[in-house]
């Protein structure tokens, strides 16, 4: 039988079946993701999420401020959507035939396994384990209505910030009991980034992979925290998809207007009121720091929801796909061009490979990325027009539906007949 012939519910999905919105998408929020993660690739993995770093000064504080105010968090929030929305996709039609969930938990466990694979020997700032272990809460929203999927969702998501402001108040009213344990958190801090620069920096392969293993597990407990976050990002996206956003434009385009409308000046404004709170976001049981960072939470998913809209909005326009469309290629290829820029920028900058860890400055690590991945959209553009799917997407489908689908674009989709030109 070939995938074209195949139950929906029994293949991938083919070429004409995609989404435009999504895939550009998706190229938007994968280099937003590498401006957020380079940080923590060309040094300890704890400088990535402190905010803006005093250390840097001059073209490197301005690249800093940048992407902590733009990017930091706002792109990974933009991801986590895309990812409620595409599993949706995927779950519809898994239920649509005889395989129903367990194809949507087969597919969940094969992506946890290369979300394993990827932070022990790549980057342990992964985040497919975290999304495959609670994409898993997917399956009990399984039935909620969009709306309901978006209110659900945003309950979940406003835990994250209150957690935190509850914990400012609490340090706050500890007093010198609570300044003693911000004072052993930021020591325990620096004891990590210590570590990570002397297995990252000057360690074997060997030595590297045994702190990502280390690291991994410290992620993993905080996912415990604030994996309900996570849940909550996923169902707004299912929301959206259940809703025909991204394909419906003209019924929904006035909801896309106040996202954008009111999404980013209100993002921004909680951005401006967090940076004024303090810059530096990296301790939670400092007070001033974890009201931040509450603050910083509250604007990450207005400002992923307007850069959504905005990216809606435009597709639907001939400029805007002219303008838009040559992100589509990396995006549909997503899964691989977050697992090579891990391995790109390990190599570059890891002590097993070209040992620039921590010797390059914030600017250029700016300048890394964007080199980078304009090459990844070229390279994307020239393996789609030679093959279906991105490598690692192609393993995934082949782990996923039990049969290995065609991957050349010249082969057969079913083995025996050539398809038409």
């Amino acid at each position: 039988m070939s995938d074209a012939s195949r139950p929906l519910a029994a293949r991938p999905t083919l070429q004409g079946e995609r989404i435009l919105a999504l895939d550009v998408l998706r190229g938007g929020a994968l280099l937003g993701i590498f401006l957020m993660n380079i940080e923590g690739m060309a040094g300890p993995m704890v400088d990535a999420v402190s905010g803006i770093d005093p250390r840097w000064q001059g073209g490197d504080r301005i690249a800093d401020a940048v992407v902590h105010f733009f990017v930091q968090g706002k792109f990974y929030t933009l991801f986590s959507l895309l990812f409620g929305m595409g599993f949706v996709l995927f779950l519809d039609r898994a239920r649509a035939g005889d395989r129903g969930i367990g194809l949507y938990v087969r597919r969940l466990l094969v992506l946890l396994a290369i979300g394993v694979l990827h932070g022990v020997l790549l980057w342990s700032g992964d985040i497919l384990v975290g999304y495959a272990l609670i994409g898993f809460g997917l399956l009990v929203l399984a039935n909620v209505s969009a709306r309901g999927l978006w209110w659900l969702g945003l309950g979940l998501f406003l835990l994250g910030p209150l957690l935190l402001l509850l914990a400012a108040a609490g340090m706050h009213a500890a007093g010198e009991s609570g300044q003693a344990m911000a004072a052993a958190t930021a020591q325990s801090l620096q004891d990590m980034a210590q570590a990570q620069r002397l297995a990252y920096g000057s360690g074997s392969f060997a030595q590297a992979s045994a702190q990502r293993a280390a690291d991994m597990v410290m992620m993993l407990a905080d996912l415990l925290m604030f994996g309900v976050v996570l849940l909550g990002l996923f169902a707004i996206g299912a929301a959206l998809q259940r809703a025909g956003v991204a394909v419906a434009v003209d019924t929904h385009r006035v909801l896309l207007r106040r996202l954008l409308g009111i999404g980013l000046p209100l993002g921004l404004g909680l951005m401006l009121l967090s940076v004024r709170v303090s810059p530096v976001v990296s301790n939670p049981l400092v007070p001033a720091q974890a009201t931040a960072q509450a603050l910083l939470m509250l604007a990450q998913l207005p400002m992923a929801l307007g850069y959504l809209a905005a990216g809606v909005l435009a597709l639907d326009r001939s400029t805007g796909r002219r303008a838009l469309g040559w992100l589509a290629p990396a995006g549909r290829m997503a899964l691989s061009n977050y697992l090579l820029q891990s391995l790109v920028a390990t190599t570059v900058f890891h002590g097993y490979g070209l040992g620039l860890f921590d010797q390059v400055s914030r600017l250029q690590q700016v300048e890394f990325v964007l080199l980078v991945f304009v090459a990844q959209v070229l390279a994307s553009r020239w393996w789609l027009a030679r093959y279906r799917f991105g490598p690692a997407e192609w393993l995934w489908r082949w782990a996923t539906y039990g049969h290995r689908p065609a991957l050349r674009r010249d082969a057969p989709l079913d083995g025996s007949v050539a398809p038409p030109a």
